[in-house]
């Protein structure tokens, strides 16, 4: 028996949260995606460390005392593109709201607004802090992780610097297979690198293992789902954004659906487990 197979053997069976849960009382997911409307969802979030820090700062129970973990795996459940900007280019700030944002990286509302590939803070060179080379807009990539075992995945965003990487990774890792993230195992690290002045962080990508037969299947009906409703979550963020900002940019949106799966959050209870969640 080779290696690679003794590893695929004796690896830790990845347990997956039953999100589909009701408690048998039979709610829809209308009923569901109405409790929530308005609501943010309490993911954990996660950043790439400033100052070359080859660790990421984890919540914990304890505010003033966070976890830290040289590494972080799980299944990408999706990703999306988004772009922040702040006027005085400072990075992300939970007390200081961005003068504009967009949730898809496509359309921004605020000031000043609209479509983000066609905005001049979203332009090589325009960036505040006067290095002439990167973005006075922040673009991001948010990355959903679901850990083993965890009822609900942690919510890590991509600086700019490491959305190359990523990029290539997946390209690499997936595309060229003709396979979706959520079919695989990643590992995710920080290296440190410099640009000449500053240490700073940047992701790094390893694919784990593969999931096939049953387990791929299970996990696949999972990330169908989790799409679904972070989408609707997305977008429900977007016309509070709107609104909020005001600017008269108008979006056109699909109709709101929730995905026919017999009126519930059917996806399965776990992958090689029978450990039981909370519903989304």
């Amino acid at each position: 028996m080779n290696t690679q197979n003794t590893a695929l053997m004796e690896r830790t069976p990845f347990l997956l949260p039953d999100m589909a849960a009701d408690g048998g009382a039979g709610f829809t997911k209308e009923e569901l995606a109405e409790d929530i409307d308005g609501l943010q969802l309490g993911f954990q979030r996660v950043k790439i460390p400033s100052g070359g820090q080859v660790q990421f700062e984890l919540p914990s129970d304890d505010p003033d005392n966070p976890d830290y973990a040289k590494y972080l795996e799980g299944v990408i459940v999706y990703s999306h593109n988004a772009n922040t900007y702040w006027p005085t280019g400072e990075d992300y700030d939970d007390n200081t709201p961005p003068a504009c944002q967009s949730m898809d990286g496509k359309l921004g509302y605020g000031d000043p607004g609209g479509i983000c590939a066609d905005c001049p803070y979203n332009r090589y060179g325009s960036d505040t802090k006067g290095t002439g080379k990167g973005k006075a807009c922040k673009n991001q990539r948010i990355i959903y992780l679901l850990r083993s075992g965890e009822v609900m995945p942690i919510q890590l965003s991509l600086s700019p610097t490491s959305i190359t990487p990523y990029s290539q990774f997946v390209n690499t890792a997936f595309v060229s297979r003709r396979r979706g993230v959520c079919g695989s195992v990643i590992r995710i690290g920080l290296k440190k690198k410099n640009n000449g002045k500053d240490d700073y962080s940047v992701a790094t990508f390893q694919k784990l293992y593969d999931f096939t037969g049953e387990e791929l299947a299970r996990i696949r009906a999972y990330a169908d789902d989790f799409k679904e409703q972070i989408k609707l979550i997305l977008e429900q963020r977007t016309e509070n954004i709107e609104a909020e900002a005001g600017n008269g940019v108008e979006m056109v949106r699909p109709a709101r659906t929730m995905p026919s799966n017999e009126g519930h959050f059917q996806v399965g209870t776990a992958i090689d487990g029978d450990r039981n969640g909370l519903p989304l």
